[in-house]
């Protein structure tokens, strides 16, 4: 693993982080820092493991990024994407914007485990059920979507929503994108007005999350570019920055009435401060009900603004935590820094 390092072998990104015992920091195996001595090097399977052992992330490679993070390429071709989402992009439309095909199907595959003609496919669909739902006849929005016929359109909108066209324009789109963060890519799932999900990539329950919030609002999930997206962006890197201790991204709850006031308690907990889960049962006005509290807090989907971070164990102990236990203890010691 030492000679991956030192050659910045990027066939290792995943597979290892380098611990520099001398630094006390931990870097991907690309990262183009002035390599240690092998004796001053200890190798981790996992983000996870490097910070138990007290290692922080390296500023150079950011490892708690994910390897999703959007270069400036795929920025500016994702960006065409959302200005113009009816426009079929054939390999030949790649090469004349100046896109190599193949690095581009690559990419999709790897950050959003989909072919590149699927993820325009759900781009389209999506315009085109926003488009119904704004009252444009379906032939009209077939045509101006880029499909070639009426039959292949009312196919394709079948296909992903499960309805004709003329019940389509009851269905919501549930737009999901990435933002990095200090702590690693999370999910944004915003439907109509405001904020239904925000998940760490690697959250176990998140495909769970996602069925859940589309079922229950009637929604599609499409990867695009909600027009709260840059707000929610801003505010979490503010919140990680230390700026901001209370966002003001209008929300929308999925959950049994009793979840969401188990929610709604839990963003009344003060910025730096924690309860435990007993005390959060109390709250809400049922002593008795701590369990039913715990699998509330375990079902919130969405992280940091609805703050499940803060609630630990009686005994001081962190307890569970979908995100991770690492980044409950990396949250709650920022909020402790500087609240």
């Amino acid at each position: 693993m030492y000679k991956a390092l030192v050659e910045k072998d990027s066939s290792f990104e995943g597979v290892f982080y380098a611990g520099i015992k001398t630094t006390g920091v931990f870097c991907r195996p690309t990262c183009t820092a002035r390599k240690p001595n092998p004796e001053n090097v200890i190798y981790f399977t996992s983000v996870n493991e490097a910070i138990e052992e007290g290692f922080r992330a390296c500023k150079i490679c950011n490892p708690l990024e994910m390897n999703g993070a959007a270069p400036g390429w795929i920025k500016e071709l994702l960006k065409k994407i959302e200005d113009l989402p009816e426009e079929r992009l054939k390999d030949e439309n790649l090469k004349k914007l100046g896109f190599e095909p193949n690095r581009v199907r690559r990419w999709f595959k790897k950050n959003y485990n989909t072919t590149f003609i699927s993820y325009l496919r759900t781009i389209r669909l999506g315009s085109a059920i926003n488009k119904i739902g704004n009252g444009e006849s379906v032939t009209q929005t077939a045509y101006t979507n880029g499909y070639e016929s009426l039959s292949g359109f009312t196919e394709a909108l079948k296909n992903l929503t499960g309805k004709s066209p003329g019940k389509s324009s009851a269905t919501k789109i549930f737009s999901i994108e990435k933002i990095q963060t200090p702590l690693g890519t999370m999910y944004a799932g915003l439907i109509d007005e405001g904020l239904a999900m925000l998940e760490f990539e690697d959250r176990r329950m998140l495909q769970t999350q996602i069925k859940r919030i589309t079922k229950s609002h009637n929604a599609v999930p499409v990867i695009q570019k909600h027009k709260l997206f840059d707000e929610v962006e801003k505010q979490l890197t503010k919140y990680f920055g230390g700026t901001l201790a209370e966002f003001s991204i209008p929300l929308i709850l999925t959950g049994t009435e009793f979840q969401k006031r188990v929610w709604n308690e839990l963003m009344k907990i003060p910025y730096g401060e924690t309860i435990c889960y007993e005390e959060l049962a109390v709250r809400i006005g049922n002593a008795n009900a701590m369990r039913a509290v715990a699998s509330a807090n375990g079902h919130n989907s969405i992280a940091i603004i609805i703050p499940c971070h803060r609630v630990i164990g009686k005994d001081g102990n962190l307890r569970g935590y979908g995100g991770k236990v690492w980044r409950k203890k990396r949250l709650l010691e920022l909020e402790k820094n500087l609240g």
